[in-house]
């Protein structure tokens, strides 16, 4: 899905919201106008500092530009963050988000990290509160109105004993059976990695879907009894936060949240969110345990009834447990359909295809939302500094929802095949360019063409030694690809340009001696990631690393080397195209070669 030239994935091709500075959760609902508004928080300085506030947005264009910023709160008052949007029938559009409304300057922390015993950053405790729009967010209420929150553990707990409650929210609202319903977690304390302990629970009011008066609203804080959402109870940590809620076609709720256990954890409810399930970790439809670090993953229920769910795809026990923030970039994208399940409906998840990625690493992209008009997809992020929308292409959309149904070998982009028992040979022509001169530039330098390249192979190998060739184009200076085994029972790949050398392998434990496997390797020029998608699964690490996709060197410039590529016993099926193939083509390539 990626040209040599341009790729809609790469973040700096979206369309900038404008902030001052800071910028955290750009969120979107279309007005009855048939506007985008969007609120964000925003602030001069960094995320938590003095100055944080929250404001409002308007676009007519669909993102490609925006009104100026409407505060919700002044930028000297208060701190006021983490705001989300919900729109009722009547056009009304409602603002929830945190606000230091008792101006608390400090709270009670562990120490260390705190060497004082307190933490200073006070964005996240105090009152949850609300404002409302009757112009679909030109202006808001002038009155702010408190939302209660009941009392539970957590809460008595803290370090106040609850007198003062340490919360926040990025799960958006939703309506269902006559019920506004919104998220918000609740934490237990601050510490290493910030909180030390957080759970989700959902604030329900009937009353406030039709009121002329806001202040006259009754709330309940579900679930019901003392405790929120939290991890499995076999072995999850202390955080459990961050939930996304969708609505399946039978009325059951479900929540899918972050941990710091390496995985996302999700749960459903049957009764409108009073219990719930016991939370399991989520899994692919295959069964496998998804892996993700301690970052937004959010589901959405799309108008076609499918869904949609943002998550990074690394994790389990190498990350830091009291940390784990880092590498949301890439960024992936699960297709999902409901499915019967004991006591109700599931959703059961595809696997999971690149949607967005940043080229420098370190850039962190999060707090997604998505949003539908007129039959096309956006989503929004922000990287903490820029806040953008993005419009999902059509195509990696139609393909990625067929993954389940695809049994089919795509010919796009197919530059060899060979068929056969090796060893043998084929001729290989060029293979695509990953970097190149930029003659439009100045100085002549570096042009990055986002280029890609997919080998398919079906082998069945007597042994799983080390050092078995099976592909090779390498010429007498070492440029060009090799394909082998390694000690680790694994099959490698090795990329060379003669000036810089690349390699990555699959998971450990998927070969077996004697037995037919399909082996897809996608060498994507965008992100520069390497993944391995063995008999129609995508490699996540498995138990042994954190990471099942590697990164390939960004000055790596092609690999093309002998004309002549050398097949390798055991080798029955080649096929090499001059692009990259989505995971959910190499499944339906997998299918179609059985």
């Amino acid at each position: 899905m990626t040209s040599a030239a341009t790729d809609w994935r790469n973040i700096s091709a979206g369309r900038e919201i404008p902030t001052a500075s800071y910028s955290d959760q750009p969120y979107v609902v279309k007005t009855d106008d048939a506007a985008w508004l969007c609120v964000m928080t925003t602030g001069a300085g960094r995320e938590g500092q003095a100055g944080q506030h929250v404001v409002t947005l308007r676009s007519l264009d669909r993102g490609m530009s925006w009104s100026t910023p409407v505060p919700l709160e002044p930028a000297n008052g208060p701190e006021a963050s983490y705001a989300v949007l919900l729109k009722v029938d009547s056009g009304r559009v409602y603002a929830f988000y945190n606000h230091n409304t008792d101006n608390v300057r400090r709270v009670a922390a562990d120490n260390p990290p705190y060497a004082d015993g307190y933490c200073a950053r006070v964005d996240s405790l105090g009152h949850y509160v609300f404002k409302y729009s009757d112009d679909h967010g030109r202006t808001w209420s002038t009155q702010r109105y408190d939302v209660p929150m009941r009392e539970m553990e957590i809460d008595r707990n803290n370090a106040d004993d609850g007198a003062l409650k340490y919360f926040w929210n990025v799960g958006k609202p939703f309506i269902y059976a006559g019920a506004a319903f919104i998220s918000l977690h609740k934490v237990g304390g601050f510490g290493e990695g910030f909180f030390t302990s957080s759970e989700g629970v959902l604030l329900r009011s009937e009353g406030l879907l039709a009121a002329e008066d806001p202040a006259t609203v009754d709330w309940e804080t579900l679930p019901e009894g003392d405790q929120g959402l939290r991890t499995p109870t076999d072995g999850g940590g202390t955080v459990a936060e961050e939930q996304s809620y969708s609505v399946l076609s039978d009325g059951s709720f479900y929540a899918v949240y972050r941990t710091i256990d390496g995985h996302p954890t999700c749960a459903y409810s049957r009764d409108q969110g009073r219990t719930w399930t016991e939370p399991q970790y989520q899994r692919f439809a295959d069964g496998r345990i998804m892996k993700h670090p301690r970052a937004a993953n959010f589901a959405w229920r799309c108008e076609n009834g499918k869904f949609l769910y943002w998550f990074h795809h690394h994790g389990g026990r190498f990350v830091n447990r009291s940390n784990g923030y880092e590498d949301r970039n890439p960024v992936w994208l699960c297709a999902g359909e409901e499915v019967d399940g004991p006591g109700g409906r599931v959703i059961r998840w595809s696997q999971p295809e690149i949607v967005l990625y940043d080229d420098d690493p370190y850039v962190r992209m999060s707090y997604p939302d998505l949003l539908e008009d007129g039959g096309v997809l956006y989503l929004t992020e922000t990287q903490k500094d820029k806040a953008r929308a993005h419009e999902i292409n059509a195509g990696f959309l139609h393909t990625l929802w067929g993954q389940f149904e695809a049994c089919e070998v795509t010919e796009v982009g197919l530059v060899s095949q060979w068929e056969g028992s090796g060893p043998g040979q084929v001729p290989l022509g060029a293979l695509p360019a990953f970097l190149g001169r930029d003659g439009e530039r100045r100085d002549y330098g570096t042009k990055n063409l986002r280029a890609g390249m997919t080998i398919e192979v079906v082998v069945t190998l007597a042994t799983l030694d080390a050092g078995q060739v099976l592909l090779d184009n390498r010429s007498n200076h070492g440029q060009g690809l090799t394909l082998q085994t390694t000690t680790r029972g694994t099959i490698e790949i090795t990329l060379n340009d003669g000036r810089t050398e690349n390699r990555w392998d699959c998971d450990a434990g998927l070969l077996v001696s004697g037995k037919r496997h399909h082996v897809g390797i996608v060498v994507d020029g965008g992100p520069r990631v390497i993944s391995f998608v063995v008999d129609g699964a995508l490699c996540d690490g498995g138990t042994d690393r954190q990471f099942g996709w590697g990164r390939f060197n960004g000055d790596l410039r092609d690999v093309n080397g002998a004309p002549q590529l050398a097949i390798g016993t055991g080798v029955r099926l080649l096929r090499v195209y001059d692009r990259a193939l989505m995971t959910s083509e190499v499944i339906g390539n997998a299918r179609g070669s059985a």
